[in-house]
């Protein structure tokens, strides 16, 4: 597998994290995640049970084997023995596995974290509450109803450690605390969408491979996830076919609770 370049999108939600899977999709020699990968989850596993077996205790754990373990799980699960020579990879939680993922891979990783200002990424799922309201319950209502009740409240929970965007950016936050920053391209959300051609040549560049011109007027939705079923929001990763510049509506959308998760952006 030493030809191949492998890549992992792990960052903000709300921040271009589908858009950039379709993007990259076009390039026929990239393979990319068709929804957000489980592989970090089964590595994870496979790791924490590893030392606990009662029979690797008396045996005497082997590292070595674990390796060989996980590595053939990565390299089964992702398949890349199809004339690929880019592997991409999404997956929420990559940044906080940075070092299993190296010591999987035996050399230092490259992952794309794309960002964007929190009070944007939160009047994000703000609007899409409000366009799923009318027909469905998001999950997080009905463990929390009364600050569901607001749009403070709705801020206030998505923002916690162990819901999307505070989870998210306590990761990246710890990544950099880690050392990892030399090894993480930070893909802003308002450049990817009002700059793609430039973004993706650093992506390119970041990768140490050859850029692609990629067709930003048709992006065709490669990635599928059953959002409706599964996250019960309606259009959490459906992107639109052509890349242009969002508005920004931070203070229309939250109003004066903005002003309460400004200046976050750590990765500047």
């Amino acid at each position: 597998m030493e030809h191949k370049k492998f890549t992992f999108i792990s960052g903000l939600p709300r921040s271009g994290s589908t858009l950039l899977c379709n993007i990259l999709a076009q390039n026929p020699e990239a393979q990319v995640s068709k929804a957000t990968s489980g592989l970090h989850d089964v590595l994870f596993g496979v790791r924490n049970q590893w030392d606990r077996l009662v029979e690797h205790q008396a045996e005497g754990v082997d590292q070595n084997r674990l390796k060989r373990v996980l590595q053939s799980i990565f390299y089964s699960y992702l398949d890349p023995d199809n004339g690929k020579n880019l592997i991409v990879d999404k997956g929420r939680g990559w940044l906080s596995l940075i070092e299993m993922l190296e010591f999987v891979l035996d050399q230092p990783c490259k992952i794309l974290c794309p960002v964007r200002d929190v009070a944007e990424i939160l009047a994000s799922f703000e609007k899409l509450w409000r366009k799923t309201t009318a027909k469905t319950q998001w999950n997080f209502e009905q463990n929390d109803y009364f600050n569901g009740q607001t749009v403070e409240g709705r801020c206030e929970i998505w923002a916690r450690k162990d819901q999307p965007v505070g989870l998210a950016y306590n990761r990246v936050k710890d990544a950099l605390q880690r050392g990892h920053s030399s090894k993480i391209l930070f893909v802003e959300f308002n450049d990817l969408t009002s700059y793609p051609e430039r973004t993706l040549e650093e992506i390119y560049k970041f990768l140490g491979i050859a850029s692609f011109k990629h067709d930003f007027d048709n992006v065709a939705q490669y990635t599928i996830e059953d959002d409706e079923n599964v996250h019960r929001i309606v259009g959490l990763h459906t992107i639109r076919p052509k890349v242009s510049p969002v508005p920004r509506s931070t203070t229309e959308t939250l109003g004066e609770v903005a002003k309460k998760y400004r200046n976050l952006e750590i990765w500047r």
